[in-house]
């Protein structure tokens, strides 16, 4: 069967998450649903990476079997009318058509996320459940310091969701930065792959030492502990956002008529 991959932007804020759940709507079950409109196929999309509810994605991947070799502009544009007929915040960016090897979870080399943090005294209006607000200043350049000693090859037991079903909580962090943009803080994080809940504990972890109570060696020490009671505040989901999925650079394509 033909195998196309998606590139899906998302609004996750009225979503249950990803993943098609029996609790409402979601992300995964509204493209499946629009595809089913279309083709009349019962469709299984998978995707790169679940999440939550109330988290976003600007680079989300994901990939179908469809029964016909749909030209992909044809497919993108028509998916995308089904899709906002129903009143779905979900946007097919790109469709390609990809060889049946393609997997966009498991041929995954490496996923990107941003945490964006809003530091104002004024509350959110147009950018209401697109950021943490965080009504008092940040030292983001300490948050930065703090955030690498995160960087690299560990256990994060720390980080992670009592709920993760991850089989280890062993993960090698690459990147770990925290910047500012005016009134906005960026956290941005890069691995192959991330434990269930691991940036936003990262984020309200950071935070902490954006406000002075934590220190680096404080982040540090809750590593080392490798006890979930040593995380900081979960974070919001309004902040993340699944940015992008690289993929072998020889992936292969297909071509339909």
């Amino acid at each position: 069967m033909p195998r196309f991959r998606f590139t899906v932007e998302y609004d996750g804020s009225n979503y249950v998450g990803w993943q098609r759940q029996d609790n409402g709507a979601s992300v995964q079950g509204s493209i499946e649903q629009a595809i089913l409109g279309l083709t009349g196929e019962g469709a299984s999309v998978r995707g790169a990476g679940r999440t939550d509810s109330g988290v976003h994605a600007r680079g989300q991947v994901a990939h179908a079997d469809l029964t016909r070799g749909w030209k992909p502009d044809t497919l993108r544009n028509a998916l995308n009318a089904h899709l906002m007929q129903a009143g779905n915040r979900i946007a097919i960016l790109d469709v390609t058509a990809v060889d049946e090897t393609f997997d966009a979870r498991f041929s995954a080399l490496r996923r990107h996320y941003l945490y964006r943090i809003l530091c104002r005294r004024a509350p959110l209006a147009l950018e209401a459940k697109r950021a943490w607000w965080v009504a008092k200043p940040l030292d983001h350049e300490a948050m930065h310091a703090a955030a690498q000693m995160l960087v690299g090859r560990h256990d994060f037991t720390t980080f992670r969701s009592t709920h993760c079903q991850a089989n280890s909580p062993v993960r090698t962090l690459e990147r770990l930065d925290v910047t500012r943009i005016g009134d906005v803080i960026e956290m941005r994080a890069t691995a192959q792959s991330f434990l269930h809940n691991q940036i936003r504990s990262f984020a309200g972890t950071i935070k902490l030492v954006g406000d002075g109570k934590w220190s680096a060696d404080d982040v540090r020490a809750a590593l080392e502990a490798r006890d979930r009671k040593a995380c900081g505040p979960v974070a919001p989901p309004d902040g993340l956002y699944f940015m992008q999925v690289d993929y072998p650079t020889h992936e292969q394509t297909a071509h339909f008529d």
